[in-house]
């Protein structure tokens, strides 16, 4: 593994850039960062605890804002200024719009990642927060990126995580963490139920997830460190990452999208690494 950079705080969602560099979140520092050539550069204090990120049909940096964690007793902050919400940073300035903090009148809880179709409607996951023994609900939905419509169309999942694209646009993947399961939706804005697809065998949890250009689902392992590949019938292979409890994300890159970036976020790493298979273009990265 080539080490991109280092000493991030707690480091999540990374976007591959057509440039090369990377962005990520650091969920532990309430930033958005730029990371090139073993280089880091700060692009936003957006606040709070941002988890997943994409680019926008505009350009701009969609991130899911879980409101921030307590990573000594790793469980969610609460109270005002910790809200759950979906926000839009300018990759210019760093400007921070805050686009949608509840659906329906009920509260975003967690948000935690997000994709992008090809018409560009975002669709997004909240894990649910964990707060002094309480759990509450996660979900899975979907939204226009100028904040004038989003739409519930799970409500009652247990810990929705990872989410992406088929690669002919038709179906979503959504990851669950604490059940290590992976499910599939129609990509349709509307209430409804999934299919099961996978779960992973042994002690271990699911993260965020990319899919390559062959349809093969990667999902980042945590736990027992690592990536999981599961096929669209659900078959599953892993590849290990020792010493690593917290492999958090992967995403594609380079010239023939074969360059993938994980997020190592206890030790505070991105690293690359050569896949086996090329990645699918997300919509917006150019």
């Amino acid at each position: 593994m080539e080490i991109v950079a280092e000493g991030l705080a707690f480091p999540e969602g990374p976007v591959v850039l057509a440039d090369g560099s990377v962005i990520v979140v650091e969920l532990a520092a309430g930033r958005v960062t730029r990371c090139w050539n073993g280089r880091t550069e700060a692009i936003s204090d957006i606040g709070g605890g941002p988890n997943g990120a994409a680019i926008g049909p505009d350009g701009a940096l969609y991130v899911c804002n879980n409101g921030g964690l307590d990573l000594v007793k790793f469980q969610n902050a609460r109270g005002p200024g910790h809200e759950g919400r979906i926000e839009r940073v300018d990759l210019s300035s760093g400007k921070v719009d805050r686009l949608y903090d509840r659906c329906d009148g009920i509260a975003l809880e967690a948000p935690n990642d997000i994709v992008f179709d090809a018409d560009g409607r975002m669709w997004f996951t909240d894990l649910g927060k964990t707060h002094d023994g309480i759990r509450t609900a996660s979900g899975l939905f979907s939204a226009l990126p100028d904040g004038s419509a989003v739409t519930a169309i799970n409500r009652h999942a247990v810990s929705y995580n990872g989410v992406g694209l088929s690669p002919d646009g038709v179906h979503l993947y959504i990851a669950d963490t604490h059940q290590a399961r992976l499910w599939r939706y129609e990509r349709k804005a509307e209430e409804q139920r999934p299919t099961w697809v996978a779960t992973a065998p042994g002690p271990v949890g699911f993260d965020s997830l990319a899919v390559t250009a062959a349809g093969n689902i990667c999902v980042a392992t945590l736990y027992d460190g690592g990536i999981t590949t599961i096929t669209p019938g659900g078959q599953a292979r892993k590849l290990d990452i020792p010493g690593e409890r917290y492999v958090t994300n992967i995403a594609f890159g380079g010239a023939d999208m074969r360059d993938a970036y994980i997020t190592l976020s206890t030790t505070g790493r991105l690293v690359k690494l050569r896949w086996d298979e090329p990645g699918l273009e997300l919509c917006y990265n150019g």
